[in-house]
């Protein structure tokens, strides 16, 4: 079997991507967090004392987005053309779905920024309430959707 992060001696590389076609690629990822009743409606009544939640966590979203290169090893930096960041409200969980989509044209996808871009969001979630609630959980995290480049489609 050949991995592709590794070379014929099997030291680490990073693939070269530079005879792949540049199109366009999409991914789209989400996550979930779920937390005491006291620490939603923090959220939503923003009265949080770290300050606005969501906000603060959409602003996290896209930096990690940003940001993939510098924590994943193998992950080539990306120029990317868009970063987009929803919200969704479960009341009845209580708890929070962050979706994250990365689109750019390049050589080479963009799951890794938008599973990145969830994680760090849901991490900032946590951080602005562990005053609160300690016990939240994160996950699960997954790949929805990615278009573009060689191995086409994929939809969860």
């Amino acid at each position: 079997m050949n991995l592709t992060h590794l070379d014929e001696r099997d030291r680490p590389k990073m693939v070269d991507v530079s005879d792949k076609n540049t199109t366009s690629r999409v991914a789209v990822a989400s996550g979930l967090i779920t937390m005491s009743r006291d620490a939603y409606d923090a959220v939503v009544t923003h009265s949080a004392k770290k300050g606005p939640v969501l906000q603060t966590a959409v602003i996290a979203a896209i930096m990690g987005t940003k940001k993939t290169s510098d924590i994943i090893p193998m992950c080539h930096p990306l120029n990317l053309s868009g970063v987009h960041c929803d919200i969704e409200e479960f009341p009845d969980l209580p708890g929070f779905k962050l979706i994250v989509t990365a689109k750019l044209s390049g050589q080479t996808g963009v799951e890794m920024e938008a599973l990145t871009g969830t994680s760090i969001g849901l991490l900032t979630i946590y951080d602005m309430l562990k005053a609160i609630d300690k016990s939240m959980v994160i996950g699960p995290i997954q790949l929805e959707t990615k278009s573009g480049g060689k191995s086409g489609s994929y939809q969860r």
